[in-house]
């Protein structure tokens, strides 16, 4: 089990884990929400994990009679329960239930947290280009060539859904060739869908997408930004180190084999 991190001396769990919880659906944009007891439950039939697990806007005082009344809410629309929970001590019970019913943990995931200022430092070239709506110069680089197109397509119809959203890419040689999406709700600048295509990579086009994104939170007012990254993907950490990323707390996706 890993202990909340207190990332900057203003985070408050009880208030910002259900902020940054909420957020996060306003950016993957499921169609449709429910709330019980301290959870939302996004519906969506998509590969997009956040957008297909129920998640808890707080990290104690949950209680394991909960899963079955949830799980009976995805079967009723026809889709198999799943879970997103932070790996904190307080959470132990849920995860002790969550084993007894067979559900497994897996997908280790990172909750990072920073500041715009110190994201848009490492941005030192042009920023990206910024839109406020999902052009076919952002959503091409989902769909092509080295990227899962399924998956890909998911997460063109899950963003391009958001009310929050701006579309940031960058173009070299008449094509684009990096793309990423941010949401800005709930008081936050919520990271997403951050790609470069493979012959591209490793010449800072991720940062510019970032610096884009920052100029874009910054005009309106948003200094707080936040992520979510798989622990495994080393690249990623690294860049998000060098951004200020600091972890606030890990979370498996509880699915049955």
């Amino acid at each position: 089990m890993q202990a909340p991190f207190q990332p900057f001396p203003d985070f408050d769990p009880d208030n910002d884990i259900s902020s940054l919880e909420r957020a996060t659906l306003d950016a993957v944009a499921p169609p449709e929400i429910s709330e019980i007891d301290g959870w939302l439950l996004p519906f969506d039939n998509s590969t997009i994990g956040r957008a297909t697990s129920a998640v808890p806007l707080r990290h104690h005082d949950l209680h394991a009679d909960q899963v079955s009344v949830i799980e009976e809410c995805y079967r009723a629309h026809e889709l198999r329960p799943a879970f997103r929970v932070a790996d904190v001590a307080s959470l132990a019970p849920l995860h002790l239930a969550l084993k007894g019913l067979g559900y497994q943990p897996e997908q280790p995931t990172l909750v990072q947290i920073s500041s715009i200022k110190a994201m848009r430092a490492i941005c030192l070239a042009a920023p990206a280009c910024v839109l406020a709506s999902p052009e076919p110069q952002w959503s091409c680089v989902y769909i092509g060539k080295g990227f899962d197109p399924v998956d890909g397509a998911h997460r063109v119809q899950a963003l391009s859904r958001s009310q929050h959203a701006v579309y940031a890419y960058v173009e070299l040689g008449g094509q684009s060739v990096a793309a990423g999406t941010a949401a800005l709700s709930r008081g936050w600048c919520s990271i997403h869908g951050m790609r470069t295509v493979a012959r591209w990579r490793n010449q800072g086009l991720a940062s510019r997408i970032l610096g884009g994104l920052a100029d874009t939170a910054a005009a309106r007012g948003v200094d707080r930004v936040f992520l979510q990254v798989e622990e495994s993907n080393t690249a990623a950490l690294a860049l998000y180190r060098s951004a200020g990323f600091k972890t606030a707390w890990r979370y498996h996706y509880w699915r049955h084999p």
